[in-house]
């Protein structure tokens, strides 16, 4: 806050790529050197139409969605981007993004047959990365390579892991609001990093920004940030803003949630200075008008129209919490009207390279191990919490990936024009009926996966936690391989599993899943979610939930809608609903192996320990 504390303190999306090769430099893969479109029906172009686009920058490429008012796709495409990894260390170029957003939309906008005088408003989504620029808004190098283009850690880069466990030894109060610690993904550990490692670049870097916001700010030249970004990832506290939920001017809201004791307890004093002017002076609720719309300069790029509004940015998972909460079905809808409770019953699964569990409540509930409570981040006047899981999508790429079989079973799917997923569920369907087993999820008792591969985000809270696999022989065979990813998914479900009993226990009444991503398109993972949480999941009527929550930023600047809410509740649809077997078995078999999924974490704390004493 400014001053002292207050009272108030109290595809998957992810790519089966190449291994990376040396130097550590991420080629784009050859199957995304074209830009891939997904289109609906393609209308003539009419002045008189409304049409909102959504931008969303993941971890592997820049993508484009067109939406009518109805929030029906019209059109999407998709253009990659670099990545650099080295170890923990994982580097985006903002440049590169940028040029791939353009060529996304340029391309989008083409296919769908939209005329840029169509667009009325325009949205941003993205990872929760880091960016740093200078005076002049040019790039500044975060990465040992000192190569200036290499100017965002990406949000899974885990350099700066001591940096957090520093941090959290401070106990300051800030840490209460994002489950009791803060994770080496979030924003404060990697300024320290770079601070204390990269002196020369820190003193250069005039704004620090979260990508998202920094989309924002290079189609506006608006530096408002969003409090989606600011309160879930900078320890910005949101709730300081309650009086002016409803101000028509809250896009001008001064940034007086900040905790200046924070900053400077953990050594980053210096970014208080100014206002704040590096971190953030003014905030916006999401979808908030930037500014005067999008510059002359941003519209050429994009083949735009000056001046569209743009909307206050949003995490790219919580775009997919905007762009699915509201999918229930009609009958559901209609009987439960208005209840402002209903929608504390869901939870949103974002399931991408990784997955994020989004929830909200009507009170603040604290949650050991689980981010937030975040005031407002996604749904205004909501609290947020916010599990996760740091590989998901990430851990079955790379399953897939170093097992013997791949190769071949790449092949296959190439001469079949199928997904290595789709074969992988035949296989498993046919080995079902090999083995005459009763369901296809009793394949994999011999078979056990703690999926931990990066570390765990909720709800143990632990990034120095490892995946675990029971159950390996010498079998390389692409059944071996079926089965091993089929335990993989039970293992991700497991987990899902653990966020929400572990959230039901402190406050929150999760009864139904929605889910959306790249991984809510393979009917296996999500069934076997299904029958290991034991809750049904509805899938949204449009598959492209993230560029959907995007789009309904640019509705709600473009004042198409009053309000987030009442763009969510027009613009979201249900799909199918996927029901938990009602097969007492399936349930006896997934209870069982939970047991063992918890007790692979419980194992590697005792040896952990063992170790260490044999170290000391």
């Amino acid at each position: 806050m400014s001053g002292r504390r207050r009272a108030w303190l109290d595809t998957t999306t992810s790519l089966l790529g190449q291994q990376p090769p040396s130097p550590p430099y991420i080629p784009r893969s050859p199957r995304l050197h074209s830009v891939f479109l997904e289109m609906s029906s393609s209308p003539p172009a009419n002045p008189t139409r409304c049409v909102f686009l959504g931008v969303d920058v993941g971890t592997g490429s820049a993508r484009a969605g067109l939406f009518d008012e109805n929030g029906k796709l019209l059109g999407s495409s998709s253009s990659p981007i670099q990545i650099w990894k080295d170890g923990a260390h994982v580097e985006q170029s903002s440049t590169d993004i940028w040029h791939a957003i353009c060529a996304a939309v340029k391309t989008a906008c083409s296919s769908a047959e939209v005329a840029s005088e169509e667009v009325k408003g325009l949205g941003f989504a993205a990872t929760c990365s880091l960016v740093a620029i200078d005076a002049d808004g040019s790039p500044v190098s975060v990465s040992w390579s000192g190569d200036s283009r290499r100017n965002v850690i990406v949000w899974m880069d885990h350099r700066a892991v001591e940096q957090a466990e520093r941090i959290n030894s401070s106990n300051s109060p800030v840490l209460q609001y994002c489950g009791g610690a803060l994770s080496p993904e979030m924003e404060p550990p990697k300024l320290l990093w770079v601070k204390e490692t990269l002196p020369e670049s820190w003193s250069m870097v005039f704004r620090w920004m979260d990508l998202s916001d920094w989309l924002s700010y290079r189609a506006t030249g608006d530096d408002t940030r969003s409090l989606c970004t600011t309160v879930c990832k900078w320890t910005y506290l949101g709730h300081a803003h309650m009086h002016q939920i409803n101000d028509k001017d809250s896009r001008d809201m001064e940034a007086c949630g900040w905790d200046d004791e924070f900053w400077e307890e953990i050594g980053l004093g210096d970014l208080v200075e100014g206002h704040h002017a590096k971190i953030g002076r003014s905030v916006a609720f999401p979808g908030h008008a930037l500014g005067s719309g999008l510059t002359p300069t941003a519209a050429k790029e994009l083949g735009l129209v000056a001046g569209i509004p743009v909307g206050t940015s949003l995490i790219d998972a919580h775009a997919g919490g905007v762009g699915v909460m509201e999918s229930v079905p009609l009958s559901d809808s209609e009987a439960k009207g208005h209840d402002k409770e209903e929608i504390c019953n869901r939870m949103v699964l974002v399931c991408g390279t990784s997955t994020c569990h989004m929830a909200v409540s009507q009170s603040k509930l604290f949650i050991p191990g689980v981010w937030g409570p975040f005031w407002s981040a996604m749904v205004p006047e909501y609290w947020l919490t916010e599990g996760g899981q740091s590989a998901t999508g990430a851990l079955l790429d790379h399953i897939i990936e170093n097992h013997a079989a791949s190769p071949r079973l790449a092949n296959q799917a190439a001469s079949q024009k199928a997904s290595v997923f789709e074969l992988l569920n035949k296989i498993l369907e046919k080995l079902m009926s090999e083995q005459n087993h009763p369901f296809v999820a009793a394949l994999t008792e011999d078979i056990h996966v703690l999926p931990d591969f990066h570390g765990n985000r909720s709800p143990i809270a632990d990034p120095k936690s490892k995946g675990v696999v029971c159950g390996l022989t010498l079998d390389t065979s692409e059944k071996q391989l079926a089965l091993l990813y089929l335990a993989t998914v039970q293992g991700i479900a497991y987990g899902t599993r653990h966020i929400v009993e572990h959230c039901n226990a402190h406050g929150h009444k999760i009864k139904t899943l929605l889910a959306c991503g790249g991984l809510s398109k393979n009917p296996l993972f999500i069934q076997e979610h299904a029958d290991i949480i034991g809750c049904p999941i509805i899938l949204p009527r449009e598959s492209e939930s993230v560029l959907l929550g995007a789009a309904i930023l640019g509705a709600v600047a473009s004042k198409k809608f009053s309000s987030l809410n009442e763009a969510m509740k027009a613009l979201n649809a249900a799909g199918q609903v996927i029901r938990p077997s009602e097969d007492p078995k399936v349930k006896k078999y997934h209870d069982t192996k939970y047991k063992i999924f918890r007790s692979l974490y419980e194992q590697q704390l005792s040896y952990r320990s063992l170790m260490a004493q044999a170290m000391a």
